[in-house]
């Protein structure tokens, strides 16, 4: 059972520990992106290990009010807090919710069924970057020992960006971690933050950086050249190194060169940003092989979310419960497809010149795009606008479905200096009778159709004097 000193959630996580205990017959629905996955697959595995006969089923936050229980406990895991869930209210079902974002309900909201909902909110701590829906799965596997899945709520924290602002994991999170490293599983390294660590070469990588364009952004022979004037070699032999090849000497130079970049482009009031910019911890899985895809959370994250992306989770579920033969080769193949649907993407995007300005923001209309990578593109085409504004994508919803989906990405020097973009845009969409949230830099929203002019306006008017 969970320690009495560890975390204010003891008692609501023991009763849930009694009922997954006291069920033999439980369904999971969970959330279809990296945090909901990870959730799902930690309390399958839990389930598994308890003898618990269970079915498990991701899905997207709109197909809740078409479920129905028929088993005799459903647990709901990164989802459910934010949704109406009086439907699932009966004599007959008992319900579990594990959910880190913001409540509609009040704690103990349900009187009349067993309906217990565990949410970090209830207990003054933020969903947002102090746990994720993966997080509290793990803590309601704790209770019953299974330490050894403290990997996996990394994993979901760092899908989730709740590292994305400070560069490091916080308040349960950490604590997780801490679970984590105690039992070497996870090694926690401050080191530059460059995405890539374990698969792309060191160039390459580095080619990539994208919230303040440089000389080297979109550049690989500028990379290379760069590199070889700092005298850090670009391969070992024949083989390409990678940022996990460097040494400390070779990192500090790169950090230093780095630093020197960005302050002859970026206004001094964000010069005092740049170091938190170009480092943070990065989380090493220390079962994986190394360089692996899954050896480094950001990029093993990325798969989970290609998974996620093609509506195949259950390839991702696979090799997370630790299947690395065939589930792994399908989720390579599909990782591979993923990047080729977003190149395509990119390139109609910047070959059409679809980026748009205005005073504060910039956006591009994506009606050829997927509703559910619209966002992920809006983040790599932000390299090639102004990085001072943030950009807006919006594209249909689909799957029958009236209105459109808003993405927004920005770079990270622009939430260091207040700006909680997660916050803006729900304001701004309920102005035209929508929905939106999110973090400070990657977040979105849903807007009914013919009120994207008026949407652009808002936002851009809303940020006069802020950026």
């Amino acid at each position: 059972m969970v320690e009495s000193q560890e975390n204010p959630m003891n008692k609501a996580l023991s009763k849930a520990h009694e009922m997954v205990e006291k069920a033999e017959d439980i369904k999971i629905y969970s959330h279809i992106d990296c945090d909901g996955i990870t959730a799902g697959s930690l309390l399958s595995l839990m389930l598994d290990r308890l003898g618990k006969e269970h079915e498990i089923e991701f899905i997207s936050l709109d197909k809740i009010d078409d479920l129905k229980t028929t088993n005799e406990l459903t647990i709901f895991s990164d989802l459910g807090s934010g949704q109406n869930l009086d439907k699932f209210c009966t004599s007959s079902s008992k319900v579990l919710v594990l959910d880190h974002h913001p409540p509609l309900r009040e704690m103990n909201h349900y009187k009349k069924c067993e309906f217990l909902e565990i949410n970090p909110h209830f207990y003054n701590m933020d969903g947002s970057y102090e746990i994720s829906g993966g997080g509290m799965t793990y803590l309601l596997a704790k209770t019953f020992g299974f330490y050894d899945l403290s990997w996996m709520g990394v994993l979901s924290a760092v899908g989730d960006m709740q590292n994305s602002l400070t560069g490091k994991l916080q308040g349960l999170n950490q604590d997780i971690l801490t679970d984590s490293v105690q039992n070497n599983f996870v090694e926690s390294i401050n080191d530059l933050s460059i995405y890539g660590r374990q698969t792309r070469p060191l160039f390459v990588a580095l080619s990539y950086f994208g919230d303040v364009n440089l000389p080297i952004t979109n550049n690989k022979t500028e990379c290379i050249l760069m590199l070889n004037k700092l005298g850090i070699p670009t391969k070992n032999g024949r083989k390409n190194r990678s940022l996990c090849d460097l040494s400390v000497e070779e990192k500090s130079t790169l950090f230093s060169e780095l630093v020197r970049m960005l302050s002859r482009e970026v206004p001094p009031k964000y010069v005092r940003y740049i170091p938190k910019l170009i480092c943070g911890d990065s989380y090493e899985f220390l079962n994986e092989k190394k360089y692996s895809p899954l050896r480094d959370a950001s990029e093993f994250s990325t798969a989970v979310n290609a998974c996620s992306r093609h509506e195949h989770p259950e390839i991702a579920m696979r090799v997370l419960k630790g299947d690395r033969a065939l589930a792994l080769d399908d989720m390579d193949d599909l990782a591979r497809e993923h990047k080729r649907y977003l190149a395509q993407k990119m390139d109609w995007v910047r070959e059409e010149e679809r980026i748009i300005p205005m005073n504060n923001i910039q956006y591009f209309n994506g009606s050829e795009i997927k509703s559910n990578v619209i966002g992920t593109i809006a983040g790599m085409i932000l390299s090639y606008g102004d990085w001072k504004k943030p950009i807006i994508g919006f594209t249909e919803i689909g799957d029958g479905k009236d209105g459109l989906k808003v993405s927004l990405r920005c770079s990270r020097l622009l939430a260091y200096n207040g700006v909680h973009f997660g916050n803006l845009i729900r304001k701004v969409a309920e102005k035209v009778g929508g929905t939106g949230g999110g973090h400070s830099v990657a977040c979105g929203a849903y807007i009914p159709e013919g009120s994207t002019e008026a949407f652009l306006n808002i936002f851009d008017e809303s940020l006069n004097g802020m950026i």
